[in-house]
């Protein structure tokens, strides 16, 4: 019996000995905050996150794979309690969330009736669909089948609709829809969404430098959804007062009303709810990305500078401003004048963009003051270079530097500044361009009794803004047309008292398009004038790279322009880490222009920061246009007058510099906005009284 226990025990012993050496070698070790997480997810086991359980989700999210806000059935409070759990940021990941790319106009015309299965998926297989546009919705509701969180319901016209407030951002609604119409993003990825040719894109929209979604926040307008049109704009620039009041609205050109009728006025439109918010009293939020823990440096506080760290910082990462002026705004303050764009307008507008937690530093000048050793040591990533376009032409004339002699932006830079100038009473302004209607409008408020413009073309070629040429005809500028200076003539003590000029003949079309003045000989005249303005052009000042003695910077590039250069696609200049916009990039342009051009170097930017390949937008529009989308004719359009913009009248403007130009009423700006076909690639809504129209 004894022998038969001390038997059993030794068995005993010797298994104990085995099961604990087993228990070291094949021990498997699990991360205890895994039991801790998945016991804050929902525990519904739905998969939506893409993983087969909460199980495997709470995995996921430990090691890493995955951030905490993964699950897309968490409230926020279950996120909050995972992230602690992780020793991090609940909101170190954007939600993602579902949206509606094609919204516009009634639906497009059939090109077959459809009599199969009730699927979008299903009519997709049949020729891509019945209806004549290829990219557009089908609205058969998949996307509403797929979601189970009631997010996504069919709109009145037929289009997905998508509740941010339910949506979860779990893809059901993308992964069902056959026409990649209805996609789920982050804000950064919407942010940073460029037009494309595959968009269901309206003609207008195409062509908006800053690609605003313009139908959407027209329609906005008219539901009275003004703070939500403010968003729709601020999602592709972050200056609607300014651009309200100074952009020449080239989208105008091609909004399809226009076609049969008077275009809309889109730019006041975009005005209107824009002040609204200013006048409001309060701010409409604004959100960012969580921080990427990424800096980045961008020179120049003008449209482009303040566009690129606008969504730099929308999209999480850390942005300081330099500037050389006193103040910021570029152009914008210093070129544009107070009747024009008011600086406190322009001053809210700013303070908004720096409340996103940018820093401004001014009174600094890139070159001079610091330099890109300077940047790189203070643990800057990446830099923008946005310096515009300071530079003055000259005209190359004889006397162009006595007294009373000026350069188009240097003046309105110094007038802008408060700056204390010995005017004339007679004054000539040479050029044709904004800067010299500028400058000649000026001098007539600062009470100079004469102002010529003198330009060497005929009115018809002047590049000038329309609205800005009539009212310095209103405003009494004297056009001298067909002149092309040639000396300046002063007295003794070498003050000017007379512009020489040649008489001039349009010749043959040059590069521009426009006919080449041809010189009449002999025709030389004088004006008497004590004062003259050249305003020409303007070129970007690059003595930045003199200045820095930096030995990187002798590998920046310039163009014979003295542009900065840079990819157009991805606008980064010679040096990887610098990236480029606005004048500095493609010589005097428009405001939008600079705009559109600080966001895309802000996409460029966030890749080169997060380690991807900077890599042009695929099939990016880039202001060209979709060639189905542009019609001849546009049936269905009963012509109505365009809102007319309400401005001061001559007579109680040029005595001080006064805003000019107003914004319309509430009434006329809902009736303008009835007036825009809410249009899309091809589909468009025409006028209550007619059928619906026939696209060609």
């Amino acid at each position: 019996m004894i022998p038969a226990l001390l038997f059993m025990l030794g068995i005993g012993a010797v298994c104990g000995i085995v099961l604990s050496l087993s228990s070291k070698v094949f021990y498997v070790y699990e991360d205890p905050r895994i039991g801790q997480v998945e016991n804050n997810l929902a525990g519904a086991n739905c998969g939506g996150c893409g993983y087969a359980g909460c199980s495997a989700a709470a995995e996921a999210i430990v090691t890493g794979k995955e951030p905490p806000s993964l699950c897309i059935v968490s409230n926020k409070e279950g996120v909050e309690e995972v992230a602690k759990i992780m020793g991090v940021d609940a909101g170190s990941a954007e939600s993602p969330l579902s949206y509606n790319m094609c919204e516009g106009g009634f639906r497009a015309a059939d090109k077959y009736h459809y009599m199969g299965i009730s699927s979008c998926k299903a009519m997709a297989i049949v020729f891509g669909g019945k209806r004549v546009c290829g990219v557009g919705c089908i609205g058969l509701g998949d996307c509403v089948k797929a979601c189970k969180f009631d997010a996504v319901h069919l709109g009145p016209k037929g289009h997905p609709i998508v509740d941010d407030d339910k949506c979860v951002g779990c893809g059901a609604c993308q992964q069902a829809c056959p026409k990649d119409i209805i996609e789920v993003k982050t804000l950064s990825e919407r942010l940073m969404k460029f037009n494309q040719k595959q968009d269901p894109l309206a003609p207008c929209a195409q062509t908006c430098p800053a690609e605003i979604n313009i139908p959407r926040y027209i329609n906005q307008l008219r539901q009275g959804k003004y703070k939500e049109a403010v968003q729709t704009i601020r999602m592709r620039n972050p200056l609607p007062l300014a651009c309200g009041r100074v952009c020449p609205h080239p989208c105008e050109t091609e909004c399809r009303r226009g076609i049969e009728d008077e275009p809309v006025s889109i730019n006041q439109l975009k005005r209107f709810v824009a002040d609204f918010e200013m006048n409001s009293g309060s701010r409409i939020p604004i959100k960012c990305a969580p921080d990427t823990g990424k800096k980045v440096a961008v020179i120049g506080g003008g449209p482009a500078g303040l566009s690129c760290a606008f969504f730099l910082r929308r999209i999480g990462h850390q942005v300081d401003i330099f500037e050389a002026m006193p103040k910021l705004g570029g152009m914008l303050r210093y070129g544009i004048p107070e009747y024009r764009l008011p600086k406190k307008v322009l001053d809210w507008e700013i303070q908004g963009i720096l409340d996103l937690g940018i820093k401004s530093f001014t009174h600094v000048k890139f070159g001079p003051d610091f330099g890109l050793g300077s940047l790189m040591a203070s643990g800057y990533n990446a830099v923008f270079l946005g310096v515009g376009a300071w530079k003055d032409y000259s005209l190359g004339i004889e006397g162009e530097n006595l007294d009373g002699c000026f350069t188009g932006i240097d003046f309105l830079q110094r007038m802008s500044s408060g700056e204390k100038i010995n005017l004339g009473k007679t004054a000539a302004v040479v050029g044709g361009g904004n800067t010299a209607v500028d400058c000649a409008r000026t001098l007539l408020r600062s009470g100079l009794d004469k102002v010529y413009m003198v330009y060497r073309r005929t009115r018809k070629e002047m590049p000038a803004n329309e609205v800005e040429i009539v009212a310095s005809e209103e405003e009494g500028i004297d056009f001298v047309f067909l002149a092309a200076p040639t000396r300046v003539i002063s007295n003794d003590s070498g003050k000017v008292t007379q512009l020489e000029y040649l008489k001039m003949q349009l010749g043959e079309p040059d590069a521009s398009g426009r006919r080449r003045p041809e010189p009449l000989e002999g025709s030389e005249t004088l004006l008497n004038v004590d004062m003259i303005i050249s305003a020409i052009g303007q070129a970007p000042d690059s003595s930045f790279k003199e200045h820095d003695p930096h030995r990187r910077m002798t590998e920046l590039e310039l163009t014979r322009w003295n542009t900065i250069d840079n990819d157009p696609s991805t606008l980064q200049a010679s040096i990887p880490y610098i990236f480029t916009g606005g004048d500095a990039a493609t010589g005097p342009s428009l405001v939008v222009d600079a705009i559109g051009g600080g966001r895309r170097a802000a996409r460029s930017i966030d890749l080169f920061l997060k380690g991807e390949a900077v890599e042009p937008v695929k099939d990016s529009l880039q202001k060209k246009r979709i060639h189905e989308s542009i019609f001849t004719k546009v049936p269905g359009i009963k012509k109505s007058a365009r809102a007319k913009m309400p401005e001061i009248h001559v007579d109680k403007r040029l005595d001080s510099m006064i805003e000019v130009d107003l914004v319309l009423p509430e009434d006329v700006a809902h009736k303008e906005a009835e007036r825009c076909l809410n249009c899309c690639r091809i589909c468009y809504n025409p006028d209550p009284d007619f059928p619906l129209a026939k696209t060609n």
